[in-house]
């Protein structure tokens, strides 16, 4: 199999989430969250590099980063939107790996990624000559809200499914993708306009993303039934 590299863009404000620092390095059980997502990628096997993207170095930023492992390998080159950030990490990485490198985009804010999940996604796409997503199908009724925030109609969610990350394609595919789309919402996206069909990866709706301050709770009650399962408690 081709290797495996991450990018994690984290240059974001959180302007939804709030408090005093972006929420990527808000403590999550006393820990930066964005540490908690460098970790299910630093604990896999068939990932070689690990590359969070923020704004500027950490020191510029005044950031701790006590996270050592040598296959993480910050790069300072987050723009103003998520396709301009994983864009300019895949033009850096396109001196580093060959075209055919794996390339697993995911959220910051994902830090219940599961080791399940993560080599389902892996193992699935492994011979995939294009690549694709972790994703879960809805179950909840979907409603469309009118300019008084009534409901205006009842959509139909046969064949919809929410899109969760990693996203993982081709170095080069996904680069030039980004390059001719770069309003592009996800690398899914992307690749779907330009002509691409990416495959759906079935994912676990623990996967959640952290939007809100009370998703960090629920985060962190879905990291202390995992440990508690793997210590046996």
């Amino acid at each position: 199999m081709s290797p495996c590299v991450v990018i994690i863009p984290a240059g974001g404000s959180g302007s939804r989430f709030g408090g005093p620092v972006p929420k990527q390095f808000s403590l999550l059980g006393g820990i930066p969250l964005l540490h908690h997502t460098l970790r299910i990628f630093d604990a896999h096997p068939r990932i070689s590099r690990i590359y969070p993207v923020l704004s500027a170095p950490p020191e510029a930023l005044g950031l701790d980063w006590p996270f050592s492992s040598e296959r993480v390998q910050p790069l300072a080159c987050a723009g103003p939107t998520r396709a301009q950030t994983v864009l300019a990490a895949l033009q850096t990485l396109q001196t580093l790996h060959a075209p055919d490198t794996w390339v697993l985009v995911h959220d910051a804010a994902r830090p219940c990624l599961s080791r399940t999940a993560l080599d389902h996604l892996i193992q699935t796409l492994q011979e995939d000559p294009l690549g694709g997503l972790l994703a879960i199908p809805l179950n909840d009724t979907l409603k469309r809200q009118d300019d008084h925030t009534c409901v205006a109609a009842t959509l139909d969610r046969t064949g919809l499914w929410a899109a969760q990350t990693p996203q993982m394609f081709r170095l080069g595919s996904l680069f030039e993708a980004l390059r001719a789309h770069p309003a592009a919402t996800d690398e899914s996206s992307a690749l779907e306009a330009a002509g691409y069909a990416p495959r759906l990866v079935m994912g676990e709706s623990t996967n959640l993303k952290v939007t809100w301050p009370a998703d960090l709770r629920l985060a962190q009650a879905i990291l202390e039934v995992r440990h508690a399962h793997r210590s046996g408690i």
